[in-house]
């Protein structure tokens, strides 16, 4: 049953778009069917409006976030998804999404993917004061003014966990999704959902590279291979579940192609990562656990504390437990493609980022693997998409009326 709007409970939500209002009003908005021209131009508008914003700049991932909600990337998206089975579609109703707290622009992804398939959203961003939540949802707000009949379809708010409030608006949602990991899920599902309501969680991840190293020495751009690895995980300090903390090397020239690629990364990270005391000594106490813990590991040496290698000299399940992040790597030199395989049946395994042919992992793939929802390049890892974690989101965001 829906909870009342207890004003106690609204006075502990901050509103960045929308007001106590929207929330009262947004559940009876009507759903609209995916793709449709009006979303399409507010997200393009919305883009513009980003872009014209001078701060934009500073942040990468805004900038790529603008770029990815362009009216042409929008209608190539469309394309993709477009549905002739000779039924209506339409949106859930409302969707409340939750954000996880350690990527900035995540958000903003969900809600597009929200509004895209027809839905009313209430986005609980970061509970962190990151400068792009407040770019993106200034430019929201600015947007909104010119399209009135979105007004009651996006609310952006923030909140300190707190069960009122969790209780409040899932009894308002016909879907939740869920991306702040395995601890979020759990407190979330103490709120329950209408009978009705279906949810999509987005649980604890992690990712690994493939490098093969005779096609790693045959680029010639390797200064721009690096900032692309960077990009995959120092700027997230590998918290996202997309952030590889393995590197596997295939190939003939292991050993050469390792000693070029960790000096270029280098290069990049002292030229552009903020190392602090706390990471250096969570990683040092990494390095122990894991040599203690993970039989045949060793450390090899780097020139500082900026980039941690952990050599592996045999896979094991619980390898991936020991994942640290800021620049905390297990290497393993893999002579068969099969070797991966104890690694990628955990369901927890998510992203492969591969320099190579993606050929070399199909028996792998086929072997019926349990985990391992995307193969990507080195360097897009983290670039979102409307099926993510073996998930299609705009299926599970939307409704299907037959007969009509």
């Amino acid at each position: 049953m829906q909870q009342s709007f207890d004003l106690n409970t609204i006075n502990k939500i901050q509103f960045l778009v929308g007001d106590a209002g929207t929330l009262e009003r947004i559940s009876n908005v009507p759903a609209r069917k995916p793709f449709c021209n009006e979303i399409v131009d507010f997200l393009n508008e919305l883009s513009r409006e980003i872009m014209r914003n001078p701060m934009c700049r500073q942040y990468s991932d805004v900038m790529t976030f603008a770029f990815w909600i362009r009216k042409a990337s929008i209608v190539t998206l469309a394309e993709r998804f477009h549905s002739e089975d000779g039924y209506t579609h339409l949106g859930r109703g409302l969707a409340f999404h939750v954000a996880p707290s350690n990527v900035p622009v995540n958000f903003a992804y969900s809600l597009v993917a929200g509004l895209l398939t027809g839905n009313a959203n209430i986005v609980r961003v970061p509970s962190k004061d990151f400068p792009q939540v407040g770019i993106i949802a200034e430019s929201i707000k600015e947007t909104i003014k010119s399209f009135e009949n979105f007004r009651d379809y996006i609310c952006l708010i923030r909140y300190p966990r707190d069960k009122d409030v969790n209780d409040l608006i899932s009894s308002l949602a016909d879907t939740r999704i869920i991306w702040g990991g395995d601890e979020t899920i759990a407190e979330l599902r103490k709120s329950p959902l209408l009978p009705r309501s279906t949810e999509i969680t987005f649980a604890d991840r992690y990712s690994l590279s493939i490098i093969d190293s005779d096609k790693y020495l045959e680029i010639k751009n390797r200064d721009s291979f690096a900032k692309d690895f960077y990009n995959d995980t120092y700027f997230s300090d590998q918290n996202a579940c997309t952030s590889p903390a393995l590197i596997v090397w295939v190939g003939s020239k292991m050993d050469e192609a390792k000693e070029v690629f960790w000096k270029e990364l280098h290069k990049i990270v002292s030229d552009k990562y903020t190392f602090q005391d706390v990471q250096s000594v969570n990683k040092l106490t990494g390095i122990y656990e894991t040599l203690y813990d993970i039989e045949g590991t060793s450390r090899v040496k780097t020139e500082d504390n900026l980039i941690t290698r952990i050599y592996v000299s045999k896979l094991s399940e619980h390898l991936m437990d020991h994942r640290v992040g800021s620049g905390f790597f297990f290497e393993y030199d893999c002579d068969n493609i099969m070797d991966l395989r104890e690694i990628c049946n955990d369901k927890r395994c998510q992203t492969i980022g591969i320099l190579g042919e993606r050929e070399i992992l199909k028996p792998l793939i086929e072997s019926g693997i349990k985990g391992v929802d995307r193969i990507v390049p080195i360097g897009r890892t983290m670039d979102f998409d409307l099926i993510w974690d073996g998930y299609d989101l705009v299926t599970s965001l939307t409704r299907i009326v037959s007969g009509i």
